[in-house]
């Protein structure tokens, strides 16, 4: 198996893997403030502070700070875009679950994302997507749809201020599909940990400020909530954004979107194990909907890795053909 093949196989569960980390996220802000009345931004600063010591700590110990130099020196513009498209995700995303509700904002902006993407790679290669890609595109979302519109964590609930959530959900969406395309334009040159730590980085700056500027306790004594922010920087962030430029490294961005898909499935399963709520019959279609679609992607991946590899790729003994010169 040659290396670009090696690595399409693992590319989407490394996607996968950060979209069951993120869908954790949740529910362990939930409990935080459930024993401590801080802001959404607050936590937010705090799990990309906790997250950026960790990856520093790892990436000084792997000796590789001068990479991250490097990046931050010959990159500087693209890696600050990556870190505020992934900042003012999560931000806007958070603001329209409060103004639109958990099913609207979940659908339209990890929704909106893989279309952009998968509408910009068309274009970029002035190909139109084959049947079997419309019909894994079409099967995830109409699972995400499901699974979003079944959950009884709020999944039905309607915020205040629909119309705007809507729009700000929007611009979610779009500032999600610039992260990917950025961030996989960085991904195949830059390690999955420096390139984490340089993005995380910049999230730091924009989210302090706004941490202090919006009231509430920016502190606490709290062991046990200590704890849960740990593990929001550490798992949720500095772990999941590894694995998830990892797998951006031989995946494309409109599958990687895709496969995040996932992460409402798993806060779903999770409610389910530690809230006791219980997912409808068309949450469980939903699940098996965007399972199967992951699992096709995956395929679609190896598949177009063996072919940008060439047909010779795989036989053992015969060299991969190079351009001349």
């Amino acid at each position: 198996m040659t290396a670009s093949r090696a690595g399409a196989r693992w590319g989407v569960p490394q996607v996968a893997l950060a979209a069951f980390l993120w869908g954790t996220g949740g529910l362990v802000v939930q409990l935080v403030r459930e024993r401590v009345p801080m802001t959404v931004p607050t936590i937010s600063a705090w799990r990309l502070g906790l997250a950026l010591v960790a990856l520093l700590v790892v990436v000084l110990a792997q000796r590789a700070g001068g990479r991250l130099l490097v990046l931050l020196r010959q990159r500087p513009r693209r890696v600050l875009a990556v870190g505020l498209a992934t900042a003012g995700y999560q931000l806007l995303y958070f603001l329209a679950v409060t103004w639109a509700g958990v099913t609207v904002a979940t659908v339209v902006s990890l929704g909106l994302a893989p279309v952009l993407l998968g509408v910009g790679e068309a274009v970029s290669a002035r190909r139109v997507p084959g049947p079997t890609r419309l019909v894994v595109v079409a099967s995830a979302l109409a699972g995400l749809v499901l699974v979003s519109t079944a959950t009884g964590h709020g999944g039905g609930a309607v915020g205040p201020r629909p119309a705007a959530g809507l729009a700000v959900a929007v611009a979610a969406g779009v500032l999600y599909a610039l992260a990917t395309g950025w961030g996989g334009d960085l991904a195949r040159g830059t390690p999955p940990l420096v390139l984490t730590a340089a993005t995380t980085g910049v999230g730091v700056l924009v989210l302090v400020p706004l941490a202090v500027l919006g009231g509430g306790p920016l502190l606490t004594a709290d062991p046990g909530v200590l704890a849960l922010l740990a593990y929001l920087g550490v798992f949720t962030m500095a772990a999941a954004y590894a694995a998830f430029y990892a797998g951006l490294r031989t995946t494309r961005g409109s599958t990687a979107t895709l496969v995040t898909l996932v992460e409402p499935l798993s806060a779903a399963a999770l409610a389910a194990v530690v809230l006791g709520e219980r997912l409808a019959p068309t949450g469980l279609v939903g699940a098996a909907l965007i399972l199967a679609a992951v699992a096709g992607l995956a395929r679609d991946e190896q598949d177009a890795a063996a072919v940008a590899a060439g047909p010779s790729a795989a036989l053992p003994g015969v060299p991969r053909r190079t351009d001349p010169g």
